[in-house]
């Protein structure tokens, strides 16, 4: 097989296919096989509805089940500040525990596609808000035990989180063609919320009945909201995908979009684990800090949402671009010198609009590359090498700040290594996205 060839299996866009018409006649042989597959996968993207009851109705329950597993992930740094306050150990610590969750989230998509092809939507979406409910129960018996919240905030939340993730970012796409942007946007914009609402409540119910029994309380809450939503998710089509398909490192756009997200992850959760911490370095109380984590939050809200609707308006790939570039900016030029909350402010609203609008069209990406079919293996593949950001990430900023002086300074300076390695990986990884960008069309001013 040409790479020309593989290149228009693995990315059937319009762009690609005036490419690949231009090419000499001498592979007009493989063209025309090539043409035939591509013939096929427009044609089973032509079926789908782009909307309708069922459709709406399998983004409200996406939606809500983002609204629990990314609003607490995002919620993480409120009782991480909390517990490292009370001395229970340190920050680099808790962060390894809120790490560890997303780290199996991602590390387990691929076998969460598998769970999902054999289960089904539904029993997968029920499977993994359990596991997320039953996770924050237990974790509220382990509050004074370390290796307890690593197997339960950690471990169980982690694998529930992995179900729910892969659910509501393959589903989706499955009802929508046009507006697949806008329906990633409001499914996303649930875990917007969710993280704008944990941040606040999270704080007062810990101010009022203490760690353990907020963790209760959480986990009862979703199961009581999320097992009824995850009920409302199916599929449109049964879901037929290999476990993983090698092929696809054929394609530069691919291999450059899966080191986007490769190094891109190891800044996503900087910003909000730390947030409470560096708040109180420059004298803002704690709920002050969990104010700035609510504001973070809610404007990744508006990311999430916004950058669907810029997906579908202006093109996936270039508003990837234009928010990792816009996340690395923030970090680089803004944080390291909000030493007054109204610079803090900016900070968190910035970067809560990139931040949040990442998870909009990075699957909007995908799906856009490869289509609805092979965009399941292709998204597990790219999600699945998170696992080094999600792991590392934020662990790494945390043994930099211990390093730099630890959390107890009293000034910013420590904090400035974990800001500028934060940024360097967001700008390494904008350059990843531009590569795949010009690689598929050099001239800039395009919709691709």
């Amino acid at each position: 097989m040409s790479a020309t060839e593989t290149e228009l299996q693995n990315a059937p866009s319009a762009r690609l296919k005036a490419v690949l018409q231009a090419q000499p006649d001498a592979e007009a042989a493989t063209h025309q096989h090539s043409e035939t597959q591509e013939s096929e996968l427009d044609n089973a993207v032509s079926v789908i509805p782009d909307g309708g009851r069922d459709a709406w109705l399998v983004v409200l329950g996406c939606a809500i089940m983002t609204f629990w597993f990314n609003g607490f992930t995002y919620s993480w740094g409120v009782i991480q500040a909390e517990l490292v306050q009370s001395g229970f150990t340190s920050a680099s610590t808790l962060s390894w525990v809120g790490s560890l969750s997303v780290t199996i989230c991602v590390l387990l998509g691929l076998l969460s596609v598998r769970v999902l092809r054999r289960l089904g939507a539904r029993t997968s979406g029920m499977l993994g808000t359990a596991l997320i409910g039953t996770g924050l129960i237990c974790s509220g018996f382990t509050t004074s035990s370390v290796g307890g919240l690593f197997g339960t905030s950690g471990v169980l939340l982690g694998c529930g989180f992995s179900l729910c993730f892969m659910v509501s970012s393959i589903v989706p796409s499955q009802y929508f063609s046009n507006k697949i942007g806008l329906a990633n946007g409001i499914v996303k914009l649930g875990g917007g919320i969710g993280g704008t609402v944990l941040a606040l409540a999270l704080e007062a119910l810990i101010e009022r009945v203490g760690t353990a029994w907020t963790f209760r309380i959480t986990g009862i809450l979703t199961l009581a909201t999320g097992m009824p939503a995850a009920w409302a998710v199916k599929e449109r089509t049964p879901i037929r995908t290999p476990f993983i398909e090698w092929s696809l490192f054929k394609s530069l756009p691919f291999v450059a979009v899966f080191a986007a997200g490769a190094t891109g992850t190891f800044a996503i959760f900087v910003p909000p684990f730390f947030l409470p911490l560096f708040a109180q370095s420059i004298g803002l109380s704690a709920s002050t800090g969990a104010g700035l984590v609510a504001a973070f939050n809610a404007c990744t809200a508006i990311g999430r949402f916004g950058s669907g609707y810029f997906c579908d308006k202006f093109g996936a790939l270039n508003t990837f671009f234009c928010i990792m570039l816009l996340n690395a900016i923030s970090m680089w030029a803004i944080w390291p010198v909000s030493e007054t909350l109204a610079p803090l402010i900016i900070f968190a609203m910035l970067n809560g609009v990139a931040n949040g609008s990442f998870f909009t069209t990075f699957p909007t990406v995908i799906t856009t590359m490869f289509g609805p079919t092979r965009g399941a293996v292709a998204m597990a593949m790219t999600v699945t090498g998170w696992s080094g950001g999600y792991l590392l990430g934020a662990p790494i900023a945390g043994y930099l700040l211990q390093a730099s002086g630890g959390q107890k300074a009293g000034n910013i300076s420590p904090y400035r290594p974990a800001i500028f390695y934060a940024g360097g990986v967001a700008f390494a990884s904008s350059a990843f996205v531009l590569l795949a960008r010009l690689k598929i069309d050099k001239k800039l001013i395009k919709k691709i």
